[in-house]
């Protein structure tokens, strides 16, 4: 089987890269992933006091996506050409820069910041990234650093 995904030798500091597959999001993964994460925000949960407090642009009333689930899906959008030959060490400089609501289709787009060889692990090179997430209409809806260590390729962990 062959092995997929980006390794270290891969990335070029200065490259963007749009990644390919998108994601919608429905309000039954934004109730459900806010539910199962403890977030008692009705704003994400509760059509009434959506209307009730939130009835202007940009919510109009609407349920807001949980911040956190489009984080999530954004990295998991990412993942198979960034760190799936890898581990995450660090993620920072996490912003929100517009709303998500449900039947909005999430995409990716991620630049590399620098990369360097590991010092712990021969097999291994540190790469840092930023990545946007953006709505169907190109629109950035939040951005954040992340810092992952990948596999050279032919190496392992050591």
């Amino acid at each position: 089987m062959a092995e997929g995904g980006s390794f270290y030798e891969d990335f070029e500091v200065g490259r963007t890269r749009r990644h390919p597959q998108g994601r919608t999001l429905t309000d039954v993964d934004n109730i459900w992933f806010t539910l199962l994460t403890c977030n008692t925000n009705q704003i994400h949960f509760n059509s009434d006091y959506a209307r009730r407090h939130f009835a202007k642009e940009p919510f109009d009333g609407r349920l807001v996506v949980n911040s956190f689930l489009t984080l999530a899906t954004v990295v998991g959008l990412s993942v198979d050409e960034t760190s799936r030959n890898g581990i995450m060490l660090a993620m920072k400089d996490m912003r929100v820069v517009h709303p998500v609501f449900a039947g909005d289709t999430i995409y990716a787009e991620t630049t590399v910041l620098s990369k360097r060889e590991s010092k712990s692990h021969r097999g291994m090179g540190i790469v840092e990234v930023r990545t946007a997430g953006l709505n169907q209409d190109g629109t950035k809806v939040l951005e954040f650093e992340r810092t992952f260590m990948v596999r050279r390729r032919g190496g392992d962990w050591e």
